[in-house]
C-alpha cells in the first residue's frame, strides 16, 4: 500500500502532545518532515520522542493518547510525499 510504518521503538506510554493541554505534536492529514516529532513514548519516568524519517503526510493515527504500548505496536501510518520512502 506504499505506506510507512511507525512502530513502537520500546514499550511505554504514548503521548500525541509535549504536556497536558497542549495541542498534539501531529493529526491526521498533516504533513511532516524528517526530525519532527510525532510523539512521546514514557519509559520509566524517561520522555522518548518518536519522530518522522521521511517527508510524509499522517494517514492513521492508532493509538490514543495516555495509551500503553507494546514494543512494535503500530503508532502511525505516513505516506510519502515523493510516493516512495525516503532512501528507497
Amino acid at each position: 500500500d506504499g505506506l510507512i510504518r511507525v512502530e513502537a521503538p520500546m514499550v511505554g506510554t504514548f503521548y500525541r502532545a509535549p504536556q497536558p493541554g497542549a495541542p498534539p505534536f501531529v493529526e491526521e492529514g498533516d504533513a511532516v518532515g524528517p526530525g519532527q516529532t510525532l510523539c512521546i513514548l514514557e519509559a520509566m519516568k524517561l520522555m522518548n520522542e518518536v519522530k518522522a524519517d521521511a517527508e510524509a503526510v499522517v494517514r492513521a493515527i492508532h493509538v490514543g493518547n495516555a495509551e500503553p504500548v507494546e514494543f512494535g505496536q503500530l503508532l502511525f501510518e505516513l505516506e510519502p510525499i515523493n510516493g516512495r520512502p525516503l532512501g528507497l
